[in-house]
């Protein structure tokens, strides 16, 4: 593995060099190849892996307007949204959430993560990677080398590949501010960055929207916008132009003058540029890996199932990506602080942002049970921190109230994979401040997902120098 390198303009070997020159061949840049897979010691490969899905609020979602309801808390607490009963009983949710409320025997609640950050980028970082702590060096206005590597990195370099396809997908965006500052976390930091995960980019808007939902006009901050284009992007995964198969066919010929190279390489690198020419190779002729991809031929029904908008399209594409062999499948369902709702949060949360994640929800249960996938794909959703107990108002800003920012809880909602449906581990004081019982970390987060994908617990990669790094820092949450 590539050592730790602050970012700069690159420099080539001749191995980068005959790697370029094959993906050009192909009509394919080193942009799209993404080096889907990278050099590794390969301790851990081989254990069999399931799939997760990992539903990423940016921004942070309110517990008390999701999970956690507190209707016996005075009004500055409990806030406008009333309460309903799920098919656990027991257990009661937010009014606007009806769907998901019906189907709790299929999901389970953790009230209780706490970490100790109350910043936007500490707590993407923290929730991103699994790690509570903040690296040293650690800058919030942009990814570093020294970061902590994000649970797709990790989960794309230690689990098998299969189909040909890269075991770690983030789509449809990567989370930038509006300020055009890359969020820290998301990438494969200490672990180099031909490691980064393959980032899907097929968001509805542009990086500086600043958490705008195109299909509702919305920013959360009422700003004017008007988006430079709607509707998903979907990858266009087609050959290039000018190239037909036969001519494809011809370059793939080409390939086998660079193979008489092949002895300048080690048997490492080599692997990787094996696996780099057939993983291009596949996404840009296997019929069912290009059917994961495309949703421009997608069943109608299931479009309306989902949603016809970026919360809908986003989890019916990670629902293909697992059926076609993807591992883990990161979500980001809104681009940076969608979710901060400091104001005017309870009409935003009402009428944008929770009915779309309800059906979309709702939909990918009931699509996976119908497909036979639910039982072997754990769906896991959380932002990088909680709301205020107390409701707030900033008058110079909005016109309504809302909640700020709180790393102390947050309550996170897991379903599929093992997880035994109406369970809720741990709970948050009565005003949904800190946790009351059973208090869970990033690191238990992190584990429960790395479990999941079959990745044992004496896992680890190796540096440049051969050091092991553990992937595990916690336990599992008892949800299973």
């Amino acid at each position: 593995m590539p050592a730790p390198t602050a970012f700069a303009h690159p420099t080539f070997t001749r191995r980068t060099a005959l790697q370029a020159g094959a993906s050009s061949l192909l009509g394919l840049g080193l942009g799209e190849l993404r080096q889907l897979r990278a050099a590794g010691d390969g301790s851990t490969r081989g254990h069999p892996a399931k799939a997760v899905i990992y539903v990423f609020l940016s921004g942070g979602l309110a517990q008390h307007e999701s999970f956690d309801p507190k209707p016996d808390a005075p009004d500055s607490i409990r806030g406008e949204f009333a309460s309903i009963p799920t098919a656990t009983p027991g257990v009661r949710i937010t009014e606007h959430l009806p769907l998901l409320a019906t189907r709790s025997d299929r999901w389970a609640l953790v009230r209780s993560l706490t970490h100790r950050s109350n910043d936007h980028s500490a707590g993407h970082h923290i929730m991103l990677t699994g790690r509570g702590d903040i690296p040293v060096g650690f800058n919030p206005s942009a990814p570093k080398p020294t970061d902590h590597p994000s649970l797709a990195a990790v989960a794309g370099a230690v689990t098998a590949p299969r189909n040909n396809l890269p075991p770690a997908v983030v789509l449809p965006d990567k989370i930038v501010h509006n300020s055009g500052r890359v969020i820290p976390g998301q990438f494969a930091g200490v672990m180099g960055r031909p490691r980064d995960p393959w980032f899907l980019e097929a968001s509805a808007f542009e990086p500086r929207a600043y958490g705008a939902y195109p299909e509702y006009e919305f920013d959360h901050q009422q700003r004017a916008y008007s988006p430079a284009r709607k509707g998903f992007v979907i990858p266009d995964l087609s050959l290039p132009a000018g190239v037909d198969p036969a001519r494809f066919g011809g370059r793939l010929g080409m390939l086998k003058g660079i193979d008489r190279q092949r002895h300048l390489l080690d048997a490492a690198a080599a692997g990787v540029f094996d696996r780099s020419r057939q993983d291009a190779v596949s996404l840009l002729t296997d019929a069912r890996v290009r059917k994961a991809f495309d949703l421009n031929h997608a069943d109608p029904k299931d479009l309306d199932r989902y949603g016809r908008n970026a919360f809908g399209w986003s989890l019916l594409m990670a629902a293909r990506l697992v059926e076609a062999g993807v591992n883990l499948v990161q979500v980001n369902l809104g681009n940076n602080e969608t979710w901060d709702t400091h104001g005017n949060a309870f009409p935003h949360l009402k009428t944008k942002l929770l009915p779309p994640t309800d059906k979309a929800l709702a939909a990918l249960l009931d699509d996976l049970s119908d497909r036979g996938l639910l039982d072997d794909t754990l769906i896991v959703m959380a932002g990088e921190f909680g709301r205020t107990p107390k409701i707030s108002t900033l008058a110079q800003f909005y016109k309504g109230p809302g909640r700020d920012h709180w790393g102390a809880v947050q309550s996170l909602w897991l379903a599929g994979g093992g997880v035994k449906g109406g369970r809720v581990v741990g709970s948050s004081d009565k005003t949904g401040g800190y946790p009351a019982t059973d208090p869970q970390t990033p690191e238990n987060f992190a584990a429960t997902i790395y479990s999941a994908l079959g990745i044992p617990k004496t896992a680890a990669w190796h540096d440049a120098e051969n050091r092991p790094h553990h992937l595990y820092y916690g336990d599992p949450m008892p949800v299973m």
